[in-house]
């Protein structure tokens, strides 16, 4: 049976999609992602540059994060913030939800032994704070603004989609492989197995864009002011994106014999365009695993080339293509 999460009129109404991934349950998805080794091809590189930096303090958070399964929930506090603002926030938590949470956690798996005094000495809890942001920073800060940029074109999409098709075409394009919207209940099918009911009782439930949990869902039942559900931004490329993007991810038809003439990064820009008319600066730079810069200086070019159009509403910035591009586009696919 899945696990399954209970709307009512109001939950609709209070639902929301945040701005940005939660940089802790980010960095504890990734160090999972760290030890298992998944996905070889697009992680290897990554795995072996984070192991050349990391140090002898990651141990701690690497003991204490296992590959699945249930983790210590103070680790990741739910909601908005920096990664600074969410560390003091670890930093402060009160020793019984340390105690609560340990205890949670060892029903279902064993624990390092120095986790007996991290709830009763401040200097273990010291020290376990330090080893998550040196983790944190090697794994995770080199790669935060393009991790930003593929959940901020995430998002953008996940609006288009609210306004055309409503929250349920939300909930249901979601993670297909993983969950499925029949109205009012959303069904998630959790790879541990787990199964059960929560009720969201008027609170709504937060929709989190997660690069590095691009497999399978994550839930937060009981966080608050809200529930949360983790669901991966981009999709099968946005993990890619964010720790490559100097690579586009894809090679559509046209861009081989456009390569020579625009250049390979450009056509690829100019086919993301034609394929998302009305496009930010932003989407487009995830659709074409380049930095938002990147893109903008290509938009640019392409503009002043009389391929492209762009708007700008205030602080909005849209891009769509010209008649000249779509010609020259399938004449160079055909």
């Amino acid at each position: 049976m899945p696990f399954r999460v209970h709307f009512t009129v109001e939950d609709l109404a209070r639902t929301r999609i945040a701005a940005q991934p939660n940089p802790l349950c980010e960095l504890v998805l990734a160090v999972r992602k760290l030890k298992y080794a998944d996905h070889p091809v697009r992680l290897s590189a990554w795995r072996r540059d984070v192991a050349r930096r990391l140090r002898p303090e990651a141990r701690m958070v690497l003991d204490l994060v296992p590959r699945s399964g249930i983790m210590p929930g103070f680790l990741a506090p739910p909601g908005t913030g920096t990664a600074d603002e969410l560390m003091d926030r670890v930093r402060a938590v009160p020793r019984s939800r340390i105690r609560s949470d340990l205890e949670d956690v060892a029903v279902h798996r064993s624990l390092p032994a120095w986790t007996r005094q991290l709830a009763d000495d401040p200097d273990r809890l010291s020290q376990l704070c330090d080893s998550l942001q040196h983790v944190h920073d090697r794994l995770l800060r080199p790669h935060w603004s393009e991790i930003t940029a593929v959940t901020e074109a995430d998002t953008a999409t996940r609006a288009r989609q609210v306004v055309s098709g409503g929250l349920g075409d939300v909930l249901g394009r979601l993670n297909p492989r993983w969950m499925r919207w029949e109205s009012p209940v959303l069904e998630v099918a959790m790879p541990s197995g787990v199964d059960g009911d929560l009720h969201l009782a008027g609170r709504g439930l937060l929709l989190v864009p997660s690069v590095f949990g691009s497999d399978s869902p994550v839930v937060g039942p009981h966080a608050e002011p809200q529930p949360f559900l983790l669901y991966p931004a981009g999709g099968p490329r946005g993990l890619a994106a964010a720790l490559t993007p100097e690579e586009p991810p894809w090679r559509p038809a046209g861009v081989g014999s456009l390569g020579p003439v625009l250049g390979t990064t450009r056509a690829a820009v100019l086919h993301a365009v034609i394929e998302r008319p009305g496009c930010s600066t932003k989407e487009l730079a995830h659709a074409a695993g380049i930095a938002p810069a990147s893109a903008s200086e290509h938009a640019t070019v392409l503009r002043e080339a009389g391929l492209i159009r762009t708007t700008r509403r205030g602080a909005a910035v849209s891009h769509s293509p010209t008649a000249a591009a779509v010609e020259l586009w399938g004449a160079a696919a055909g």
